[in-house]
């Protein structure tokens, strides 16, 4: 015991201490690598050929893909969008029809007239007018609302009624 309270002995003293620590330090940077390579082989399902990291590639790379099929998808419904609607814009979007007695016969309104105008409230203006021993069809073309030959009362009644999107019958006498 003597030997250990001589300089040689504190060091030697001092050195086992250090080793001590040494070695608990190591055992615990083992312990923490073995819980650190467990969660590694979970992440890397080490003998899987698909492991969580290549998984998680896999799915970003096919969500980037779908996200462009569906930008580009919006993209083209959009254009095809816009081109129904262009198309629409110049179909029968109001029309009107007014019914009168032409010739006051008392005939029961044979007589028609008729307003199909688009959006633009351009189109055209048929009128059937009905006589006992014959019949007469005009039709009158109209341009953002202004006709290029004058209307009759009864066509611009048509084309007032189109407008308004309603239907009517001219009053008895008319």
């Amino acid at each position: 015991m003597e030997e250990l309270s001589t300089t040689s002995g504190i060091v030697a003293l001092a050195g086992l201490a250090l080793a001590l620590v040494a070695l608990t330090l190591a055992i615990a940077q083992l312990a923490a690598l073995r819980r650190l390579r467990a969660a590694q082989r979970v992440l890397l399902a080490e003998g899987d050929p698909r492991d969580l990291v290549s998984h998680a590639a896999e799915i970003s790379e096919a969500f980037a893909a779908l996200r462009a099929y569906v930008e580009e998808s919006a993209r083209r419904l959009d254009g095809r969008l816009g081109a129904a609607e262009d198309r629409l814009d110049r179909t029968i979007a109001y029309r009107g029809v007014f019914r009168y007695d032409a010739y006051n016969e008392m005939s029961g309104r044979q007589s028609a007239s008729i307003a199909l105008l688009d959006t633009t409230r351009s189109g055209i203006v048929l009128s059937s007018i009905h006589h006992r021993d014959q019949a007469r069809l005009y039709a009158k073309h109209v341009r953002d609302g202004e006709a290029e030959i004058a209307l009759s009362p009864e066509e611009e009644e048509a084309v007032r009624l189109a407008l308004a999107g309603e239907a009517q019958e001219a009053p008895r006498g008319v």
